[in-house]
């Protein structure tokens, strides 16, 4: 299992697709996150005011990279007929597709280490007198909750990229979902009952320093509830793509 793992890992490494995914992820979403902190200290006056989401704004833009890593990490090997190869290499599937997992997972556990933490204090360097410490309530939370985040929206892509074996069609799904799910759907009165549930929408909770009552964040339930719908949400995609796999030829 060591040496089919180490096998993922070098074709994540070695492809470019990684680099100019990720790379440019990695530098943009703290300098976000600083502008961000800026414009919010300078523009906002409410004592509601939540510290935390000029600080985890820009993951909103980060994490579509993270979903088209998730989609390339599976779809790319489908679309070239390279999976053959590792199949052939590996043909015990469940192991194959576990290492691809455990591949994957590593490296957005080492994205997320190194983004969050620059994320954050970018932030608060923008936020000036606004800005909040890593001891102050929710902070510690928050940090440990977006690196989860990160590391789930990779695995959701990878397992919904599995189940519809192509790179197109699970972006066609994600980033619409990505997008509308935070910045739309969940605003929209009549379907938020139902939209706080999206995988996204749950996830994020744990992001802000919310009130059940709050308009556009309050949600149903808590943050580590939100994880964990969100969690579910992954497991189902990566089961559906385990089962794609076993049962069709590649």
């Amino acid at each position: 299992m060591t040496s089919t793992i180490l096998a993922e890992w070098t074709k994540i490494r070695t492809v470019r697709s990684t680099v100019w995914t990720l790379l440019p992820a990695l530098v943009l979403t703290p300098l976000i996150a600083y502008y961000a902190g800026s414009g919010f200290a300078s523009s906002y006056g409410s004592d509601r005011f939540d510290p935390l989401f000029p600080t985890f704004y820009s993951l909103t833009l980060g994490q579509l990279a993270i979903a088209v890593f998730g989609v390339l990490a599976v779809g790319a090997e489908h679309s070239t007929g390279s999976i053959r190869s590792g199949l052939t290499a590996v043909p015990r599937r469940g192991r194959f597709y576990l290492a691809k997992v455990c591949a994957v997972t590593a490296t957005i556990l080492g994205f997320a280490v190194l983004t969050v933490p620059a994320t954050f204090f970018a932030a608060q360097a923008g936020l000036g007198p606004k800005r909040v410490g890593l001891g102050d309530p929710g902070v510690a939370q928050a940090m440990i909750g977006a690196v989860l985040y990160l590391i789930l929206i990779s695995l959701l892509a990878l397992g919904l990229t599995a189940m519809l074996r192509s790179s197109i069609g699970a972006l066609v799904i994600l980033l619409p979902l990505l997008f509308l799910g935070g910045a739309g759907l969940g605003n929209i009165p009549q379907i938020r009952a139902v939209a706080q549930y999206l995988p996204d929408q749950a996830g994020m909770v744990i992001l802000h320093l919310t009130l059940p009552d709050d308009p556009q964040f309050g949600r149903d339930y808590g943050p580590w509830t939100g994880i964990g719908i969100m969690a579910l949400w992954t497991v189902v995609a990566l089961l559906g793509g385990l089962l794609i796999l076993r049962r069709r030829d590649a």
